[in-house]
């Protein structure tokens, strides 16, 4: 079950958006988790994504990351992307964030790597810089209870969906 449909805005550095439509399955007071079903099969940096596989959305307006727990049609967790981010607003109709280049891949195998780190601007503000240097810093420390909780949260998504 969902509780409708909300748009995602992804704003890169350089002020292009992406937006996605998905379905909003959880929201309370600066925080909401949405599905979004891919409509292709795709490469994720060596991890094969299916037709049909599910993402579920974690978006917080307090946490300078948000999180896409990458299942099969029947549960099983295929990978862990995180973006490095801020400005996270989330509305009745929309979640906007603003993408801030580096990127978390945790694969269903426990494999840890930071991407995209040699895409970041070389005029990047020192506060973004330091932003991204303690969110990296921060979930690699605790990267083991926080796969916990995203588990744990994705079953009881997944109850509803399915």
């Amino acid at each position: 079950m969902h509780l409708g449909k909300i748009l995602e805005v992804k704003q890169t550095l350089s002020g292009e958006r992406h937006e996605f439509q998905c379905d909003l399955l959880h929201s309370d007071a600066g925080s909401a988790a949405v599905l979004y079903r891919l409509p292709k099969a795709i490469q994720l940096h060596g991890v094969a994504l299916r037709q049909g596989d599910l993402s579920i959305g974690y978006f917080w307006e307090s946490r300078c990351y948000n999180v896409y727990h990458f299942l099969s049609c029947a549960g099983e967790t295929r990978a862990f992307y995180l973006n490095i981010c801020d400005s996270t607003r989330i509305r009745a109709d929309r979640i906007f964030w603003r993408d801030l280049v580096v990127d978390i891949l945790i694969t269903s195998a426990g494999e840890y790597r930071v991407l995209d780190e040699s895409e970041l601007p070389a005029n990047l503000e020192p506060r973004l810089a330091q932003i991204i240097a303690d969110t990296c810093e921060s979930i690699a420390l605790n990267r083991e209870v926080l796969q916990q909780q995203w588990r744990q949260c994705s079953e009881m998504l997944m109850r509803q969906i399915l």
